[in-house]
């Protein structure tokens, strides 16, 4: 799924210890709003320090993010989780940033006018 918009707001980050592999682990959450007739909100995180680095969010950027949605329950009671799985800049091409090469150009419109088939008879 793909949300676009503004960031708003960069939480604090939280990070801890795994209890199960013994790993650190550090996840950051941003709060995207959209430009539709009734702006709506959404708070994601990117997990790792390495995507965190990565997509390098900025206040007050436009992105495009992708994400998954998963839900998990603790004590009784279910929690939905969105996670940024990747990140584009508003008005970055992307066709261009992924290396494809640059099409040629389209032929021009243009007729091609021989020098002896000139026939003037414009009156300046």
């Amino acid at each position: 799924m793909e949300f676009t918009g503004k960031i708003i707001a960069i939480l604090t980050p939280r990070g801890g210890v795994s209890k199960t592999s013994g790993n650190e682990w550090k996840s950051q959450e941003f709060v995207i709003e959209n430009h539709d007739q009734y702006p709506r909100k959404m708070c994601f995180d990117v997990f790792g320090v390495d995507k965190i680095e990565q997509f390098n969010i900025q206040m007050g950027e436009e992105l495009t993010v992708s994400f998954d949605i998963d839900a998990r329950q603790w004590q009784d009671r279910w929690f939905n989780s969105i996670r940024a799985w990747k990140v584009e800049r508003a008005g970055v091409d992307s066709s261009m940033s992924t290396g494809s090469p640059v099409p040629p150009p389209a032929p021009s419109a243009t007729p091609d006018f021989n020098v002896g088939d000139v026939k003037d008879d414009l009156p300046f």
